[in-house]
């Protein structure tokens, strides 16, 4: 089992760049690139930190290269000798430490809107996240199904008739994850049936609707069979309610009890768990510091 986090690392601390687009229009692609380089060398330094800290899986931000999927940007950075240099230098380093490396589109990139423009975003948004992947040597681009636009089945219906259409590239890393508000793990599952989608499963999301342990266990044994035709092992979540076990809200760290239900959510199943929780590393760290003292 790997236990990562997402995106930052607050002990070095990691100094990623960004701008706005107002900065792409007046100083143009070479901005872009400026950042774009300084980000990737912040990627390293961090999955340095990671693998001198035993942490092998990592989220990493989707503003790696800012603007990437925005029609001001005419740089084709996956063309750049730079860019390309750099990024077999992350790809070395998931291969040399045997890193699962993850990325997360954002909650405005949604396949089933009404919207075409919205789509059409979306499209080009996970085009370049899953350009990015295959660069680097990374697994998984997680989604939210979007949203149910007065008619759920309808919107599943939409998000199932894209998934079909949408390039092989993007089919590789594509996992479909439950969401806390609109669509639990039994509808994900759903859409899964319809298309092959793998799903991954956030265990504090499917808490968020009420599920009990008996429950949540009985969805996993059924998530892990979407997985089956992957050479990936299941990808999940874990967060802790700030206030409550159902509130959206994530805590600074991992409460024990919600580590300890999620173990006995996965039955002794291998998985890869992502930690969502302000502290980041620092919540790994604890974690891991517990399982060492339980094998002691």
């Amino acid at each position: 089992m790997r236990i990562g986090y997402p995106c930052q690392n607050l002990s070095i601390p990691s100094k990623f760049r960004t701008c706005r687009l107002q900065t792409l229009i007046n100083e143009g692609k070479d901005k872009i690139k400026e950042l774009s380089l300084h980000n990737l060398a912040e990627l390293e330094r961090i999955l340095h930190w990671n693998y001198e800290n035993n942490i092998s899986f990592f989220r990493i931000s989707s503003d790696m290269i800012p603007f990437a999927s925005h029609e001001k940007l005419s740089w084709v950075w996956w063309e750049d000798e730079d860019m390309i240099e750099h990024l077999n230098r992350i790809k070395q380093l998931q291969q040399s430490f045997g890193l699962r490396l993850s990325m997360h589109p954002g909650q405005y990139t949604i396949l089933n809107s009404p919207k075409k423009q919205v789509v059409s975003n979306a499209l080009n948004d996970l085009d370049y996240h899953s350009r990015f992947l295959s660069f680097i040597g990374g697994t998984d681009m997680i989604l939210h199904t979007g949203g149910a636009y007065g008619d759920k089945e309808k919107a599943k219906n939409m998000f199932i008739n894209e998934y079909h259409s949408l390039p092989d590239l993007v089919k590789k890393y594509l996992r479909l994850e439950n969401d806390d508000k609109t669509y639990d793990t039994l509808d994900v599952l759903s859409i899964s049936e319809q298309c092959g989608v793998p799903v991954c499963f956030d265990v504090h999301h499917e808490r968020c609707f009420g599920s009990s342990l008996e429950k949540c266990a009985s969805l996993f044994n059924k998530v892990k069979q979407t997985w089956i035709k992957e050479k990936d092992k299941p990808k999940v979540h874990i967060s802790s309610g700030r206030d409550s076990k159902s509130d959206p809200a994530h805590a600074d760290y991992i409460y024990e009890d919600d580590f300890d239900f999620l173990m006995q959510v996965l039955q002794n199943t291998d998985v890869d768990v992502m930690v969502e929780a302000k502290a980041k590393e620092l919540a790994v760290l604890q974690i891991n510091e517990r399982r060492n003292l339980d094998d002691k």
